[in-house]
């Protein structure tokens, strides 16, 4: 009777392997666990990563260097930027008939629903380091067809995506931390641009100033190593030259340096102008009568208008730049030609086409550069034996001001052309435009473009964990509403002295219409008008509010614009219920905390660039 009611022999198997594989499973993720908290797996995860981006890099790169070839029939091993003459037929009709094509399948894509793409920088900003794969893949393809078609434009915007969402996917199946995440989403960022340029300096640079915002030990190995793996495939498979090449040494009298600082304070000139044309060009074309989809198409039949004066502006300038130095052209071609890149990289993006103004900024600094050297020969002839230098040195200044990375410039230089005085003027060019650029435009390329839809981030300093304190979650929901037509004799009522601190008074919709201060209606002074007067007459304030995603940082700008201690907090710009409200006293308060919390932190892991009369 007893053996009948045991499980037959099957099933105690089948228990058994059920057991063995979820005891399997736990020592598996515990492993798992104990591997990504190793700084070392990291390093390791990083090298190994960073390889294949730059082999992935170097593919792209062919890729579109082979489809310029066989669009614009280039001869074989050339560059397009670097061409004097094209095919007229050619140059009149690939970037319109790309442009179209880039249009709808933006198109297709936006009737999909794909999701917004987010690039290395917001990741970091915004999203954790979290980034899609996916969406990283459509940004790259998008890049290649505009810059396959001739926009004036480089790819580094198409690598850095596709690198930081390789690594962002790779950091997700490990399950890494948040800062872990943004520091993997840096590492890809840099043995992408280490790759491309050859340069893994500039490229751990890239990451370190633009992506992430900081120099700690426990980031600066990962993004290290996966820059200099990535620059070493680029060398070992592809070609190991660097992006240009000098073959004689330079060597300049020290006053050369007033010159130099001269280059910086146009180059700062120069790259605001850049970042604004863009502006200009997409609000112009935003106002003609014509669909979304046509507007690339459009901004290509512009290129190739560009073009006719010379096919340089096309592509992204890497040929360019060698050409130059290489050879001498007229004052008055060299200065047509900066106009016309300048015109034809702000029509490429504001036409909404895809990728990076690296490449191009370099290009327009070396045309700067360039120009100032020929017109300062006219008062001292002694100069234009020197050209190369001032062209390296409005390189270096113009790119530092417009992408909002100064030291990799600085060892782009370097590593390029192996020369250390030259750098070290190239150093004087890029802390004058970027030191001008930030305290008076205030943004880099990148963060000029967060500017415009409305994300309040300035550089590497508003990254990470400062978007975290956002308005949602610090405002308190136990709002007093008014209505504006309420008598103050019944609002006397309603809200006593110490009830509350502020009413928020609303329309008849309930739009937000001001804020009233309680203490203001119980003031004696009013008794005599009390009766004639409604809450409209003492709301005040209506223009001033926070939107719940907003960060902390732009809440207390928010408070000292407004001189007051407390604002509302609305759904939306263009839904102005009131569903919160936010004292200064409170946000600078979790603010306070928050940044001693990451000083803390930043003191644990010795920071590299700390005071040596600070404790570590």
């Amino acid at each position: 009777m007893s053996s009948s009611l045991q499980p037959p022999p099957a099933d105690r198997k089948t228990k058994r392997f059920r057991y063995l594989i979820r005891t399997l499973r736990v020592r598996s993720m515990a492993r798992l666990r104990a591997f990504r908290n190793e700084e070392s797996a990291r390093i390791l995860a990083c090298a190994g990563v960073g390889a294949f981006v730059g082999m992935l890099v170097m593919a792209l790169r062919e890729f579109v260097y082979k489809l310029h070839e066989w669009v614009f029939q280039l001869p074989q091993g050339t560059y397009l930027s670097a061409q004097t003459h094209l095919n007229f037929t050619l140059m009149m009709l690939v970037p319109p008939i790309g442009g179209l094509l880039f249009g709808l399948l933006a198109l297709w894509v936006r009737r999909m629903r794909a999701a917004d793409i987010v690039d290395p920088v917001e990741a970091n900003a915004l999203h954790g380091g979290r980034m899609s794969l996916r969406e990283s893949v459509r940004l790259t393809l998008a890049t290649i067809i505009s810059n396959g078609s001739g926009a004036s434009l480089g790819m580094e915007a198409g690598y850095t995506q596709m690198g930081s969402g390789i690594f962002s996917w790779i950091g997700a199946k490990m399950r890494l931390r948040r800062d872990d995440e943004r520091m993997f989403v840096t590492a890809g960022a840099a043995a992408a641009i280490a790759a491309a340029f050859n340069a893994p300096l500039a490229g751990a640079f890239y990451g370190y100033e633009l992506v992430h915002g900081s120099y700690t030990p426990k980031t600066l190995a990962p993004i290290a190593v996966a820059a200099l793996v990535g620059a070493l495939v680029s060398r070992v498979f592809a070609d190991p030259d660097p992006l240009f090449t000098i073959t004689t040494n330079i060597r300049f009298i020290p006053w050369f340096y007033v010159l130099f600082c001269l280059i910086g304070v146009g180059a700062a000139g120069i790259a605001v102008l850049t970042m604004k044309s863009v502006t200009w060009i997409e609000r112009g074309l935003k106002s003609l009568p014509l669909p979304e989809w046509m507007r690339p198409g459009v901004g290509g039949l512009l290129l190739s208008l560009c073009a006719l004066g010379s096919p340089q502006i096309l592509g992204s300038g890497h040929g360019a730049i060698q050409y130059h130095l290489e050879m001498e052209w007229p004052l008055y071609a060299v200065a047509a030609l900066l106009i016309g890149k300048i015109v034809a990289s702000a029509i490429s993006l504001g036409a909404g086409l895809r990728g990076g103004l690296f490449s191009s900024a370099l290009f327009i600094g070396c045309l700067f550069g360039t120009t100032f050297a020929q017109t300062a020969a006219i008062f001292d002839p002694s100069i234009e034996g020197y050209r190369t230098a001032f062209m390296l040195v409005g390189m270096g200044s113009v790119a530092a001001a417009i992408i909002g990375a100064p030291i990799t410039m600085v060892f782009l230089v370097l590593e390029s052309t192996g020369d250390f005085p030259i750098t070290m003027g190239v150093l004087a060019g890029v802390v004058i435009s970027s030191t001008i650029v930030r305290l008076t435009f205030g943004y880099s390329f990148s963060t000029w473009r967060f500017h415009l839809r409305g994300l309040g981030i300035r550089g590497a300093h508003d990254i990470g964990w400062i978007a975290d304190l956002t308005v949602g979650s610090m405002m308190r929901t136990d709002v007093r509403l008014a209505p504006l037509n309420l008598p103050l004799e019944q609002l006397r009522r309603q809200f006593p002295l110490g009830s509350t601190s502020r009413i928020f008074a609303v329309d008849e919709e309930g739009n937000y219409a001001g804020m009233i201060d309680v203490a203001a209606i119980h003031d004696a002074d009013l008794d005599a008008a009390a009766p004639t007067l409604v809450a409209s007459d003492l709301a005040h304030n209506a223009h001033m509010f926070l939107l719940q995603d907003e960060n902390v940082r732009i809440a207390l700008l928010r408070f000292e614009d407004s001189a007051a201690e407390t604002l509302p907090v609305l759904a939306a710009r263009d839904r102005r219920t009131v569903i919160g409200y936010l004292t200064e006293a409170y946000a600078l308060r979790r603010y306070t905390m928050a940044l001693e919390r990451k000083r803390s932190a930043e003191l644990g892991e010795q920071d590299l660039f700390a005071r040596a009369d600070r404790p570590l």
